[in-house]
């Protein structure tokens, strides 16, 4: 054999050889995806005495209206009744022209509910989600923002948290602890380009699995706030969704020739939703759903991995029986019975204080008996799907305070 030849086949094995971790990824997404569907179609049903609707959402969603973002209104509406979602609040950015959080999305649109908020960055670091928004473009602190947001009755969500460089912070509802934008500062772009020319057109979505990480950081410092004492800080996931990573064309007359985006809204729709509770016969609206968010009646879930609605934890203690974000009092002599109730087998992480106290595996239903005050939450993990998911959790509840 020539000796090109000879080159040409060690170069053509050794490029091979260099797509062999890219297909054997394409080969696990599939089994993944295989085992998200098996899952699924295992869900048990909630319990016919079942006191409460889940309604899944997402929060901190732009449009071009706020700038950073290409996204039409359209496209969001589009998108949220895709994905069958109950609500969408937008968090859009101040704009000097026009009041963005009054123009943006508000009211329902093809039976979803829209809340429009406002993002706002901090001279001193970190970000505030006001909902309802505010026509607000100074510069001012954290606590500044926070002081008037509240000042109005308003929803305050503290954003970006690793950017925050004063926790004195006070008054605020609660914390993003999850954010997909933050997430995806962790891939390798070089390395996503070859996964992407395997599995994007099969797998779009769960390539979303091959760099999710557990927010580890900003669950501590969650954690921490509401083991002070200081208050009660409650959980979001924030999707951060722009729609404007990706390539398009277009004549002068605004007409697309292509438009191709790696990060529609309906697929960060898919990845990350917050889901409320309201009483059975409850009306979704934008006060009841202002006042779920508020009092921490939610929880966080990567429903791409499995449809979570119907999870709960509750706390008994004899007397009462409250659900996330409530408070309830040890009895005398007693203790407080926890119980989380997913609708798929998993494993159960109960924390204290933000320390582990308990796993239960293999399992829909875990329990936990304590007689020692704290703050209290699980975490929920598949580890039934496989590597991509080792040490990621599923569902983040919001805490319980016992007393």
């Amino acid at each position: 054999m020539k000796r090109w030849k000879k080159i040409v086949l060690a170069l053509l094995g050794l490029l091979l050889l260099s797509q062999a971790p890219f297909a054997y990824r394409r080969y696990k997404l599939g089994r993944l995806s295989g085992a998200i569907a098996d899952l699924n179609a295992q869900r048990i049903a909630a319990p016919p005495d079942e006191q409460f609707d889940d309604y899944a959402g997402v929060f901190h969603v732009h449009s071009a209206l706020g700038g950073h973002s290409t996204g039409m209104f359209d496209e969001i509406v589009r998108a949220a009744k895709t994905n069958r979602l109950a609500f969408v609040v937008m968090t859009e950015h101040p704009n000097a022209f026009v009041n963005s959080a009054e123009a943006t999305l508000r009211g329902a649109h093809e039976g979803v509910l829209f809340l429009g908020g406002s993002e706002f960055a901090a001279s001193d670091g970190g970000r505030l989600f006001v909902v309802p928004g505010l026509a607000a473009h100074e510069t001012a602190s954290l606590q500044d923002l926070v002081t008037r947001a509240k000042g109005e009755g308003r929803l305050a969500f503290v954003g970006y948290p690793e950017q925050v460089r004063d926790w004195q912070l006070k008054g605020y509802d609660g914390i993003e602890v999850y954010n997909l934008y933050t997430n995806s500062k962790r891939i390798n772009y070089a390395v996503l380009v070859f996964d992407g020319l395997w599995s994007y057109w099969s797998y779009p979505g769960l390539l979303f699995a091959t760099f999710y990480e557990r927010p580890g950081d900003n669950l501590k410092k969650w954690d921490e706030i509401n083991a002070a004492g200081q208050g009660r800080a409650f959980a979001v996931a924030g999707n951060d969704a722009h729609a404007n990573v990706g390539l398009s064309f277009q004549e002068g007359t605004g007409d697309k020739l292509f438009d191709i985006k790696l990060d529609p809204y309906e697929r960060s729709f898919r990845v990350v939703r917050n889901h409320v509770l309201l009483r059975k016969g409850e009306p979704l609206n934008a006060e009841s759903l202002l006042a779920a968010l508020r009092g921490g009646h939610s929880f966080v879930a990567f429903d791409l991995f499995g449809d979570s609605t119907g999870f709960r934890f509750t706390a008994d203690n004899g007397t009462d029986t409250r659900i996330m974000g409530d408070e309830v009092q040890i009895p005398a002599g007693g203790a407080v019975r926890l119980a989380s109730r997913s609708p798929v087998k998993c494993r159960t992480v109960f924390f204290r204080d933000g320390q582990v106290v308990q796993e239960v595996k293999d399992s829909t239903e875990a329990t936990l008996a304590v007689d020692r005050a704290g703050v209290y939450r699980v975490e929920v993990y598949l580890d039934q799907l496989g590597s991509f998911l080792e040490g990621k959790p599923w569902i983040i509840s919001n805490p319980i305070f016992v007393r």
